[in-house]
């Protein structure tokens, strides 16, 4: 289990190469759900996503070998940007492999970042890929959630969130592997017993509450969400350790639903979101969480990498 300790340790590492991101009030979400609503715009983070957090805490941490032989990551996209500049940023190489649906603008923006990008299969077949080049080519794996570095990275995001909104009631956090909730609940409950911590996972993908009602993790058979950012069919043991302990809830969340907390953000918040970072919002606009009225509540909005065109084919679908 990661402590409070380990955060702020991971926090000054973040702060010595990331900026903080704002925790935005949006009135008009508040309205809506009875609430007084704030936004943390990950999205506005380095490479778009709360991911790189993670990963430069994770890089500060090789060691002199490890730094030499390099890393590979496996990721639908944010994650593999975010090694991809923590590793450049460090001077490591860094090879990322990405389902071969993984949208473009990612895969793009990874090799822009100086990763070598390899394409393989579909997000079942791409962790399989790492693992053989870590295994043929010596590679340091850098894993997407399931590492207490990690963890400790993106729990920076809840110390940010209680500094800007010390009087917070709840904070709901969207849930791919569960590194960003996992984080995120340490460092508030530590501070905040009394703040309710609520995930949200799509319909299509939700391998933290499987893993939660099989009491270990597992591969879900098969992942169906346009969320690609939360689309894992597995979490870890160590990140279910601490949904456990500090998670209030988590709720389901799915692909119209997302479609319309998209639109929503865009439309009335000004902020891009990609499904993923949409997710959160997307659960409080459908009513799927219940706080009493007037509750301060923290969103996080986790990341806003799409393309043009497929962020104009949701909000078609949305409009339709």
């Amino acid at each position: 289990m990661i402590t409070l300790e380990d955060i702020r340790t991971a926090r000054d590492v973040v702060r010595g190469a990331l900026s903080p991101t704002p925790l935005l009030r949006s009135t008009t979400l508040g309205e809506r759900t009875g609430t007084r609503a704030f936004l943390k715009a990950e999205n506005l983070q380095r490479t778009g996503s709360f991911k790189t957090r993670g990963a430069t805490v994770r890089v500060s941490h090789l060691s002199p070998e490890e730094r030499a032989r390099g890393l590979v990551a496996v990721s639908a996209g944010n994650h593999a940007q975010a090694v991809a500049f923590a590793a450049s940023a460090a001077g490591v190489r860094s090879t990322v492999v990405m389902p071969e649906t993984a949208p473009r603008a990612k895969v793009e923006a990874s090799r822009a970042y100086g990763a070598e990008v390899v394409l393989h299969g579909d997000v079942f077949d791409a962790f399989e890929k790492a693992e053989q080049l870590r295994q043929e080519r010596g590679f340091v794996y850098v894993h997407p959630f399931d590492d207490p570095h990690i963890i400790a990275g993106q729990g920076s995001v809840g110390l940010e969130i209680l500094e800007d909104l010390p009087a917070l009631d709840a904070v709901v956090v969207c849930v791919g592997g569960g590194g960003l909730i996992a984080g995120i609940a340490t460092a508030v409950k530590a501070l905040r017993p009394k703040v309710r911590v609520i995930g949200v996972e799509p319909v299509g993908a939700a391998c933290v509450t499987a893993g939660l009602e099989q009491g270990r993790a597992l591969f879900l058979d098969r992942v169906d969400t346009i969320a690609d950012g939360l689309a894992t069919p597995t979490t870890g043991d160590l990140v279910l350790e601490h949904v456990r302990a500090y998670v209030d809830e988590i709720v389901l969340v799915d692909d119209d639903e997302i479609i319309a907390g998209m639109g929503f953000l865009l439309e009335r918040a000004k902020l891009l979101a990609e499904p993923a970072g949409a997710a959160a919002t997307a659960a409080l606009l459908a009513g799927k969480i219940a706080l009493p009225e007037g509750s301060r509540v923290a969103v996080t909005v986790s990341g806003g990498n799409i393309d043009i065109g497929t962020l104009c084919r949701y909000l078609e679908r949305g409009a339709a």
